[in-house]
């Protein structure tokens, strides 16, 4: 029996674990999931294809604006998450799976239908005062939030090996978020251009653009992130369950919704108002980045054991390995070490590429690898400034 070196093991242990290199395929016709992931979808595109239906002709101008205009915003999002996306590399079909859920089940299956029952049931219970101040607020976080995350639930049914820590449900869960996001600003833009009766229909495009554009930044992306990695935590299927932690992060992404939608409500009608949408932003923005930098603790630990055998045989030396592994006070640190903010970039960059490799053919040799490692090697060696 030939003895494994210990490295070589926790290396291998890693990938099991981690799921990482693991392919994605969506056509899954012997899966449960893959067939209610069908029916969200097909449900929403049909409720979708009604409400605009109607008046799609006449308002073409303010969907086509609404369409192209959070289209472009969509890239900046997009850049912004593949830089996060930076440990798990999740495969693009899995994540675009997401996306859709997100934009038509989500949106138009489950939280249009959902969201006007629940508002109609808050106003016979406290009138309509009551549910104009309110209702928003104890009506959305309930069924967008749940509605988001069934789509992460049928993404672990769909790729069980892909979807295992909270990092996984931080960065699906922001793509989820994001597709409801944009899905949802377009119905605005919509809804919009019907109030006043296709009137000036671009400059209400632009309008709903700017407002809901900025407001974005803080909103269904942020909650949907942060609400999913709670419940990877509760679901603990990377053998690290935290429940009590994954609940109060789920509760956390429900009260940040609740307070953005009833802000009038909170501030009830005092100058409050004018402070509050900056106030949240912050608060939501700090608890963003402490539930990722929580989550991001086990992808690196899992980075750090897949590159061991590499810092091992000399060609990932402990340094690059902190700041491919680390937080960004660990690449920062990096950056100082070489005195060259380019020079880190490319070796982090291919540190991490050949990670991934070697997470794709499992911890063994292959033409894939030897090139990555040849590629790190190059750079080390001043082939890449």
């Amino acid at each position: 029996m030939t003895a494994v070196p210990q490295e070589k093991a926790a290396q291998r242990e890693a990938i099991e674990q981690s799921g990482w290199g693991q392919p994605y395929r969506f056509l899954q016709p012997h899966n449960v999931a893959f067939w209610v992931y069908l029916l969200g979808v097909g449900g929403g595109a049909l409720t979708m294809l009604r409400y605009f239906g109607a008046g799609a002709s006449f308002y073409t101008p303010a969907l086509a604006g609404g369409v192209l205009l959070f289209g472009l915003y969509l890239v900046p999002w997009l850049l912004l998450l593949r830089h996060h996306n930076r440990f798990t590399a999740q495969p693009a079909g899995l994540l675009a799976t997401g996306f859709v859920w997100g934009g038509v089940a989500a949106t138009f299956w489950i939280a249009l239908p959902a969201n006007g029952a629940l508002l109609a049931i808050w106003a016979k219970v406290g009138g309509t005062s009551f549910a104009a101040n309110w209702g928003a607020g104890l009506t959305a976080p309930i069924n967008e939030e749940w509605g988001k995350a069934l789509g992460l639930v049928l993404l672990i049914g769909l790729a069980p090996r892909l979807v295992r820590s909270a990092y996984d449900g931080f960065i699906i869960g922001a793509f989820i978020g994001l597709g409801f996001q944009v899905f949802e600003d377009v119905l605005y833009v919509y809804n919009g251009a019907t109030q006043l009766y296709g009137v000036d229909q671009l400059g209400s495009s632009l309008r709903v653009f700017v407002t809901r554009g900025a407001a974005g930044i803080v909103s269904h992306a942020l909650f949907s992130a942060i609400f999913c990695a709670g419940l990877m935590w509760v679901l603990g299927r990377s053998g690290e369950r935290k429940v009590l932690r994954g609940v109060l992060t789920m509760l956390m992404a429900m009260v940040f919704h609740f307070a953005w939608d009833d802000m009038a409500g909170i501030a009830g009608g005092s100058w409050l108002i004018g402070v509050l949408p900056f106030a949240i932003a912050a608060v939501e923005l700090i608890a963003l980045f402490y539930v990722l930098r929580h989550a991001a603790r086990q992808e690196r630990a899992w980075m750090r054991e897949l590159l061991g055998p590499e810092v091992e045989s000399g060609v990932v030396d402990p340094a690059l390995l902190d700041a491919v592994s680390g937080l960004r006070k660990d690449r920062k640190k990096y950056r100082k070490h070489l005195h060259s903010r380019s020079k880190a970039r490319h070796r982090i960059e291919a540190a991490g590429d050949l990670a991934q490799e070697i997470a794709r053919a499992g911890g063994a040799e292959s033409a894939g690898v030897a090139h990555a490692r040849a590629e790190l090697v190059r750079v080390q060696q001043g082939g890449l400034s």
